[in-house]
């Protein structure tokens, strides 16, 4: 039997000083990593401050071509319900209210308006009386598009639901010192908040962090209501309707919006 010399006590000594130093500089290597960029592959928006990103987003938006606004507006008059699609030469989609929903389209300054014969027969607050001729009118006007005359008392209303500039920057705004929130995604896209007022009670705006900074989503201050903002520079067509689907009551409507 072969007995093995003894290892020296130098040699014994310095297997675990070795293996620890190994060790040692793994786990220093390991803390020394840096944490993750989250804005690495963005548009690089959410380092900026709160009123940078404001700016880079209302830039943006006043850049764009087109957009569709969707969700709820809360005023003084009720709800409304949007779902328009938007563009400078004009507009078209649907606007409701509790006790109706007008199909609102414009194709340059001239506007057209649907709602069932309902809406033509009692107006939009479902009251009164109608007369034969109420009845009458709504039975030709019930699912038709109906020319909205521009002297009409409505016509200035309704378009205002169509003026993409018009209603983007009377919804994009926040009240209040502006602070930057968490990251969120909307629709599968990255995006950053930036929050009015302490709390958010301001507002809230989701900016996004890939391609351009466009706002995808509003949560309004003062719980006026949530709007979603997508399709940026997505065209889409707009025609008049033809004979067959529409109606030119003339100068005054029958019943008006207002």
């Amino acid at each position: 039997m072969t007995t093995l010399p003894p290892v020296p006590r130098a040699r014994r000594a310095a297997l675990p000083v070795a293996l620890c130093a190994g060790l040692a500089a793994v786990l220093t290597a390991c803390a020394e990593e840096p944490p993750p960029d989250p804005d690495a592959g963005t548009n690089g928006v959410g380092r900026l401050t709160a009123g940078q990103i404001e700016t880079k987003a209302r830039t943006a938006v006043g850049g764009a071509r087109a957009v569709r606004l969707a969700g709820s507006l809360v005023s003084k008059g009720g709800t409304y319900k949007l779902d328009m699609r938007l563009k400078e030469a004009g507009a078209a989609g649907s606007v409701a209210t509790a006790n109706t929903t007008l199909e609102l389209l414009r194709v340059g300054d001239v506007m057209y308006l649907k709602a069932d014969a309902d809406f033509w027969t009692h107006g939009e607050d479902g009251t009164g009386s109608p007369s034969q001729t109420d009845r009458e009118a709504a039975e030709k006007l019930g699912g038709k598009y109906v020319k909205v005359p521009e002297d009409d008392p409505s016509y200035k209303q309704l378009r205002g639901f169509t003026e993409m500039n018009t209603l983007l920057g009377g919804l994009l705004e926040l009240h209040g010192d502006l602070h930057k929130g968490d990251r969120d995604s909307i629709g599968g896209v990255r995006t950053i908040k930036v929050a009015g007022g302490a709390g958010g009670e301001g507002g809230t705006l989701d900016v996004s962090l890939e391609g351009k900074p466009y706002p995808l989503k509003l949560v309004r201050g003062g719980k006026a209501g949530v709007v979603t903002l997508s399709d940026w520079n997505t065209d889409f067509p707009l025609e008049e309707p033809g004979e067959d689907e529409s109606v030119d009551y003339g100068r005054q409507l029958p019943r008006t919006t207002g």
